[in-house]
C-alpha cells in the first residue's frame, strides 16, 4: 500500500463547496483540505474543521487572485480585489510585486487562519498556485519562518516530472506550465527547512466533457514517491457560481469522491488516504 494525499482544494470559497468536502472528509474520501481565509464564510466556517484535525490534513489555500485581501494592497490591489492571475503573473514576473505588501498579506492570512482555527495550518499550498511566484514564493518562507513553522509543516509542490505529466494527458499543458512556475520551490523550501511532497496531480479541464473518472484515473497514473492529488469538489451554489462561473466540475467530483467507484480505483491501485506526503 502507498500513501497518497487527497487534498480538496478551496474550502471557505462558500458554503456549499466548504459543506461538500466536509461531507467527503467525513466519509474518509478525501485526506485534507486548504482553506480561503480572506473569504468571508471562513471564520464561521472554521469549527465545523476542528474535530477534523486528527483525521485529515488542514492547510492554508494562500490566495492572491480572487475576491478581495485582508487589507489595504495599494499596489497590487488599487481597486480593493485582487487582480485576475494573469495580472498577478506580469507583475510577478517584471518585478511590480512590492514585497512588503505580499509579506503583509501573507501575515495576515495566516493570522486569519490561526484565528479561526486555533493552531497553525497543517501545510500551505496557493490558490492557481501562487504561492511558487517570484516574491510571494520567498515571502512566504521568510513568514513561515520568523513564526518558526519549520519542521511543522509541509508545503505543496505542483511541479511534477515531464514523463509523468505527458503520461496522463488530461490537461497536460497546464500541468506543464505550473511546473515551469514552480522551478525551485521544492529545492527552496527544503532549505529552509520545509517538507515537501514529490509528485503532483489532479489537472483537470475546464469543460464538463471529461468525466471526473477519467481525471482521477490518469492522475493517479505515475504518481510520485510521496504523491498529492488535488481536487476541487463541492456543491455549485449561488456564492460559488459568482466567483468561479467555470466551476461546474465541483458538483461531478464531489459525486465521483463519494462513490464505489473511487473506492475501487484506490483499492485497484494500492493506495490509502493519508493527511501529509510522508
Amino acid at each position: 500500500m502507498k500513501r497518497l494525499v487527497v487534498c480538496a482544494d478551496d474550502y471557505a470559497l462558500s458554503e456549499g463547496v466548504s459543506r461538500g468536502i466536509l461531507e467527503l472528509a467525513a466519509d474518509g474520501r478525501i485526506s485534507a483540505t486548504s482553506v480561503m481565509t480572506n473569504m468571508p464564510a471562513w471564520p464561521r466556517l472554521a469549527p465545523a474543521l476542528r474535530p477534523l484535525a486528527d483525521r485529515i490534513g488542514i492547510g492554508l489555500h494562500l490566495n492572491f487572485t480572487t475576491a478581495l485581501p485582508l487589507g489595504p494592497l495599494p499596489s497590487i490591489a488599487p481597486g480593493g480585489s485582487f487582480p485576475a492571475l494573469q495580472d498577478l503573473l506580469q507583475r510577478a514576473y517584471t518585478g511590480r510585486l512590492p514585497a512588503p505588501e505580499v509579506r503583509a498579506e501573507i501575515e495576515r492570512q495566516l493570522e486569519g487562519f490561526e484565528r479561526a482555527f486555533g493552531a497553525p495550518p497543517a501545510f500551505v499550498d496557493g490558490h492557481q498556485h501562487v504561492h511558487v511566484l517570484p516574491v510571494i514564493r520567498p515571502m512566504l518562507l521568510r513568514a513561515l519562518r520568523d513564526r518558526g513553522l519549520e519542521g511543522r509543516l509541509w508545503l505543496r509542490d505542483p511541479s511534477d516530472g515531464i514523463l509523468p505529466i505527458v503520461r496522463r494527458e488530461v490537461s497536460a499543458s497546464k500541468a506543464l506550465i505550473v511546473k515551469a512556475l514552480a522551478t525551485g520551490f521544492r529545492r527552496a523550501a527544503r532549505g529552509a527547512g520545509f517538507d515537501t511532497n514529490e509528485g503532483f496531480s489532479g489537472f483537470s479541464p475546464l469543460d464538463v466533457a471529461t468525466p471526473p473518472e477519467r481525471v482521477f484515473r490518469q492522475a493517479f497514473v505515475d504518481l510520485g514517491p510521496r504523491p498529492v492529488v488535488m481536487a476541487h469538489p463541492g456543491h455549485f451554489d449561488e456564492t460559488a457560481r459568482s466567483i468561479d462561473p467555470a466551476g461546474e466540475n465541483r458538483e461531478h467530483e464531489l459525486a465521483y469522491l463519494g462513490s464505489p467507484a473511487f473506492s475501487s480505483l484506490l483499492q485497484e491501485r494500492g493506495l490509502f488516504l493519508s493527511p501529509r506526503p510522508n
